[in-house]
């Protein structure tokens, strides 16, 4: 069986975790690797992850390493929206050469007027070339749309439902412990929020519309709150961060797709210092009812890293274009060479 050989886009603190894993994957030549950062441009990617070198030397040359290096498919985890990836998406695709994407706009970019056009041009310069491009991760791409979409399979009727995650942050990395606001006083988290330095979690929009889209459901508005402080009156702490009481030691976030007043789809995102319970949860209102509990929550670095290699066979047999989770097959773990998955 042949190997899939593989270009590594974006080495960053995902990227390099995505290629720590394919490179233990039997089956998966990691043949080339792209970066701006000047920090580990011209560095051997194996030393890069800690690792022996393997030969392979960072480069920021994305069409010499392309050409080069004609791979089967690129892993790129570079930036979260479309208008800052189009130029690097539409760059590969001309070479001919797949992608996969943790992009969390690219996972179901028919919400917002510029992320549509975009994906159009984008799905066109795919069948043009004859290759294939998806979006996907753990959240979205996997927890809070494909797999309620699943789940509604043996349900002869669905009326609503309601989508939540709960994470423990001091399970986390630290810039995530950061980034949701975890030490801060609520003046501090409020003002943040002003200034756009924290945002909330990227994708709810994405994943509501993946859902209604598949079942048919007609959306008129999606309302995604701002994010909100969590506090305890108690001090909390992971091993980088102390919460004093009072202070944030987190946020939620709720969001809802609403059809003729109702929310037929509600999301509810919590991460949190000293959350006393972690899970995933959908709940269907419908005929059968389901009711699915994943218990502790899939780690989000863990789950992405997962996704993304393991949809990577679906993106090379799928048709030209740009797809969605909603249109390829179900994923499934890769355990035995990577040959086997690929047609």
């Amino acid at each position: 069986m042949k190997n899939v050989k593989i270009v590594s886009y974006g080495i960053g603190v995902i990227g390099q975790r995505l290629a720590r894993h394919l490179l233990s994957k039997e089956g998966i030549e990691i043949v080339g690797a792209i970066d701006i950062n000047p920090a580990i441009i011209g560095k051997d990617l194996g030393e890069v992850l800690g690792k022996e070198k393997i030969g392979v030397i960072i480069s920021s040359d994305v069409d010499k390493v392309l050409s080069e290096t004609k791979p089967d498919i690129v892993a790129h985890t570079t930036m979260s929206y479309l208008r800052q990836t189009y130029d690097q998406f539409a760059g590969i695709l001309k070479h001919g050469v797949n992608i996969i994407s943790t992009c969390e706009e690219l996972g179901y970019p028919y919400v917002e007027d510029e992320a549509t056009e975009l994906a159009k041009k984008l799905d066109v310069i795919a069948k043009e070339n004859k290759v294939t491009m998806l979006g996907t991760g753990i959240n979205p791409g996997f927890l809070m749309d494909t797999l309620p979409i699943f789940l509604t399979g043996p349900c002869e009727q669905v009326e609503e439902m309601h989508i939540a995650r709960q994470m423990d942050a001091a399970t986390r990395r630290i810039p995530f412990q950061k980034k949701i606001g975890a030490g801060m006083t609520v003046k501090e988290y409020r003002d943040a929020i002003d200034n756009h330095k924290i945002t909330g979690h990227v994708g709810l929009e994405q994943s509501i519309m993946m859902i209604a889209d598949s079942l048919g459901w007609v959306i008129d508005e999606i309302k995604v709150d701002m994010p909100e402080p969590i506090t305890f009156d108690h001090d909390v702490a992971s091993n980088a961060i102390k919460v004093p009481a009072g202070n944030v030691a987190g946020g939620f976030q709720m969001a809802y797709g609403i059809s003729k007043g109702k929310a037929l789809i509600t999301m509810d995102f919590k991460a949190y210092i000293g959350a006393p319970e972690e899970y995933d949860s959908v709940s269907i209102k419908g005929v059968p009812p389901i009711n699915n509990k994943i218990t502790p929550c899939v780690h989000g670095d863990h789950g992405t890293i997962a996704m993304t290699t393991n949809m990577i066979p679906h993106v090379i047999n799928a048709e030209p274009g740009l797809k969605t989770m909603a249109e390829l097959p179900t994923p499934h773990a890769t355990p035995v060479h990577f040959g086997k998955y690929v047609k």
